[in-house]
Formats: structure tokens, sequence, C-alpha cells
């Protein structure tokens, strides 16, 4: 059955958004931690193992504009809760395991480039390590792996497929809005955290979206009601 508008009452949306999140709940927290596993041990050991030299992305004028803001941390942090949110509005394996792909074909792409274009952001004009809020990302997450921001690509990727399924729950203005804001938060994160610069993350918005259009394009036309049908 496709979902519409015109067949979910704009105000039960959040019934119908709860009941499908509710549907195959323990394969996808389970899915999800197995994805976030296997792709922090690939991330991780191509961090730490370059195969060439390791270029320095340049800053561009966007750089000098976005400040380095220490409380965007909490932003940049949430896309570890932002990302499951539209795998969890799904209601079936076929989709779950389509949406699964999507996001492992994004993640290869982006660790093909890490792997023959390993680059670094250059080192902050403030030293995060001074802030407490920062030293432990800094710690664990050497400002490696940088073009593009697979950050922002899987932000990009979320936004555009959350926003597609709220739309086909019903939802209003507010909650579309909520999800952009979300996104484009999380965006200006990661630089304001100086975890990248502005062209990773350009980079990262154009992986993301095209990974998204290409899936959602599959997936309305390949499967009865489409995504979350």
């Amino acid at each position: 059955m496709v979902v519409t508008e015109t067949n979910i009452p704009a105000r039960g949306w959040l019934r119908e958004a709860w009941r499908r999140m509710c549907a195959h709940w323990a394969v996808k927290m389970t899915g999800t931690l197995l994805c976030f596993a296997a792709f922090f041990a690939v991330y991780f050991w191509l961090l730490n193992h370059a195969r060439s030299p390791v270029t320095m992305m340049p800053r561009i004028w966007l750089d000098r504009v976005i400040a380095f803001e220490p409380w965007a941390l909490p932003l940049y942090v949430s896309l570890w809760i932002y990302v499951p949110l539209a795998p969890s509005l799904l209601v079936s394996r076929r989709e779950l395991a389509s949406y699964m792909v999507a996001a492992v074909a994004v993640s290869l792409v982006g660790f093909g480039i890490f792997i023959l274009w390993p680059t670094a952001v250059p080192k902050s004009e403030i030293d995060p390590f001074l802030l407490p809020s920062l030293s432990f990302l800094k710690d664990v997450d050497a400002s490696g792996n940088a073009f593009p921001s697979l950050h922002v690509a899987f932000a990009v990727f979320t936004a555009l497929w959350l926003g597609r399924l709220l739309g086909d729950l019903g939802a209003g203005g507010f909650a579309r809005a909520l999800n952009w804001l979300w996104c484009l938060g999380i965006v200006y994160s990661t630089i304001a955290v100086r975890q990248h610069v502005a062209l990773d993350a350009i980079s990262g918005a154009i992986l993301g979206a095209a990974g998204a259009a290409v899936h959602l394009r599959i997936a309305r036309g390949g499967a009865p009601g489409g995504p979350g049908g």
C-alpha cells in the first residue's frame, strides 16, 4: 500500500511513524549497530594506513566566514542519532536491505577516494586540546579521511530520505523544516569544530545527495508501494 497524505490524516502521522518504528525493531537496531561497527572498523583502518602521501585540504572563503565554535560539538555528534531515523520508518525487510545497500554504496565511494587520495585537514587556528569538550573527538578521530566528508554525506543522504518519508506520512511543514535544520546544523558543525574544511563538506553533500537521489529513484520505480509502502 502506498502511504500518502490522502490516506493518513495529518494529525495521525506521529502514530503511524511510531507504528513503523516498532515494526522489526530488533532487526533495525541490530542492523544499525552492525553497520556502525563495520563502518568505523574500515574508517579507522584507512585513517591509520594511508597508501600514499596525505594531501592537506585548502581552506576557502567559507572557512573564514564560519568561526571555530566548540558549542557545535553536540550537533556534530548528533549525526549518530539522526542517521537511524530514516531506516527506522521503513516497514519491510526488503526496503531495509535496499537502504543498507545504498548506505554501503555511499560508504564505499568515500572509502575508495580515501584510498586513492588520502587527505587531511589543516591544523586549526585554535588548539582544540585546550577545550575539554573537543579533546576526546580529536583523540579518537584525527582530522584525516577528509575529502569527502562522510559525516556530511550521511547527513544529506538521511535528510533526503527522511524528507521523502515524512511527506509520505503526511507530516506537516514544521517536521519537514526540522529535518532540514538538523541536517544543516550537522553540516555546519563539521566546519565549526574544525573536523573538516568547506571543500570536504561540499563534496560530502554532493556524494550524499547523489546516493539518495539514485536510491530513491530506484526504490520508487522498482518497489511496490515505494519506501515505507
